[in-house]
């Protein structure tokens, strides 16, 4: 239980940090793949909530 919790506190914090990344990688599979508009927002959200879980999991366990 410690572990999730202490991933997802370091995920928190790193959820700033990773929106930069995340429009740049959306943008990236956008200019790849013909999307449509509406996804680019939900697209963008989830693409920094996993990098911010991906660089949590990362601390926590490095």
């Amino acid at each position: 239980m410690l572990n999730i919790v202490l991933t997802l506190v370091f995920s928190i914090v790193m959820l700033v940090f990773m929106a930069f990344p995340a429009m740049k990688i959306v943008e990236w599979l956008e200019s790849r793949h013909i999307t449509s508009e509406k996804w680019h927002n939900p697209l963008q959200i989830i693409v920094t909530i996993l990098l911010s879980l991906l660089v949590g999991i990362f601390l926590r366990f490095a």
